[in-house]
């Protein structure tokens, strides 16, 4: 009901303090609002928060964000009748989207109700430009309706510009401010320092890479010869799919969800069992736990998935072909010697297998990623100072 715009939740009453609402739409965008939100507070004290998502793992990982007085719902489908019961039940004095979440009858309604947006860590890349550009009609009085756009990069601005935005400033990307969660990264660094086997990992993949992958590990099984394999899908919803893929390859597979606080696969095979990540929240044990990756997304024309908490994690990258949605970060972390470009699966699994035995090499880019995470810091402070701004308005 919440996507129709039907509540539970009491609805704003005169005299209490007005909602800031913060619509982050998945996982990603929900983790960078928390590095983002936390400052916010320190700067606003007593501060409520309306947090809206699109997707259930990015509403999970919300909830933790909640303090007393702020509220959780569903985003309102973007029709002019749950939209406008969204604006009349809670009366938000400011939104505050994250990264792309542009809708026409959201922004339109929001100008109506005289409800400021803010576009925060706002990226676009070439090919989403040209598809809003085929429907210019709808995309400019909506980039255009936004009262503030901060977006991560010049070349986002440009684009973001081209589609009617005005760009107050570049203040760079907030999920280098996000940390992983130091006690599940340390699992996974512990993993790795006592595991007979160095790890590698296909990270936030999506369909068909999986499949990919095994099919070069069935034609060169070589390149399962002294490491062990890891997979941790994208969305929770595709964990039993890639699990029938392991087994219908004839492969071992070992569930993450199967094993104790202190996980132990080699209690279930050797290392030509595949382990599935069948867990969430988990995504720095993965990271640390693993001597390399191989970035989901990327080896389908999907444009990738985020690298940071890789990095963050001191776990180097090896990227396909397909990075357009990070293109700067991907092409900052080329330059920074925390990654590899690679043009397909075959050519990944190689580069990866020799990488993780390779004990100097990969210590040296783990230590090159990690540097390459902490140098571009920073975008928080940019963005709750405009923001600081605007609240005082």
């Amino acid at each position: 009901p919440e996507r129709f715009g039907h509540y539970t939740q009491a609805p704003a009453q005169v005299g209490e303090p007005r909602y800031v609402w913060v619509h982050a739409v998945s996982l990603g965008e929900t983790r960078a609002a928390a590095v983002l939100l936390q400052a916010l507070r320190e700067a606003q004290p007593g501060v409520r928060i309306l947090l809206t998502h699109g997707t259930a793992t990015g509403r999970a990982q919300g909830r933790s964000l909640l303090q007393p007085g702020d509220v959780q719902v569903w985003q309102p489908w973007d029709t002019p009748q749950a939209v406008q019961r969204f604006f009349k039940h809670f009366k938000p004095r400011l939104g505050l989207l994250i990264d792309t979440e542009v809708w026409p009858n959201l922004i339109a309604i929001a100008h109506q109700q005289a409800v400021p947006l803010v576009l925060a860590n706002a990226r676009m890349s070439e090919k989403s430009m040209h598809k809003a550009l085929q429907f210019e009609r709808l995309a400019r009085p909506a980039f255009s309706g936004l009262q503030m756009v901060l977006a991560q990069t010049e070349e986002d601005a440009m684009r973001l510009r081209r589609l009617g935005a005005s760009v107050t400033a570049v203040t760079g990307n907030l999920k280098f401010d996000a940390q992983p969660d130091a006690t599940v990264l340390a699992l996974g660094h512990a993993w790795r320092a006592q595991s007979a086997w160095p790890v590698v990992l296909l990270a936030i993949s999506r369909a068909g890479e999986e499949a990919a992958l095994l099919q070069v590990l069935q034609q060169q099984p070589q390149f399962m010869q002294g490491v062990q394999w890891w997979l941790v899908p994208r969305h929770p919803q595709r964990f039993e799919e890639v699990a029938a893929l392991v087994q219908h390859s004839g492969l071992g597979l070992v569930r993450r969800s199967s094993w104790s606080d202190k996980p132990q696969p080699s209690e279930h095979g050797d290392a030509h069992a595949l382990v599935l990540g069948d867990s969430l929240g988990e995504m720095p044990f993965y990271f640390g736990a693993a001597s390399v990756c191989l970035l989901g997304g990327s080896f389908e024309p999907l444009g990738g998935q985020n690298l940071i908490e890789a990095c963050a994690s001191s776990c180097p990258v090896v990227m396909g072909p397909h990075t357009f949605n990070f293109k700067q970060a991907a092409d900052m972390a080329l330059a920074a010697k925390a990654g590899v470009r690679v043009t397909d699966m075959v050519e990944a699994v190689r580069v990866a297998h020799g990488l993780a035995m390779q004990t100097p090499h990969q210590a040296r880019m783990a230590q090159a990623a990690l540097a390459f995470s902490q140098a571009h810091q920073g975008a928080v402070d940019k963005t709750v100072l405009l923001l600081n701004n605007l609240l005082k308005t």
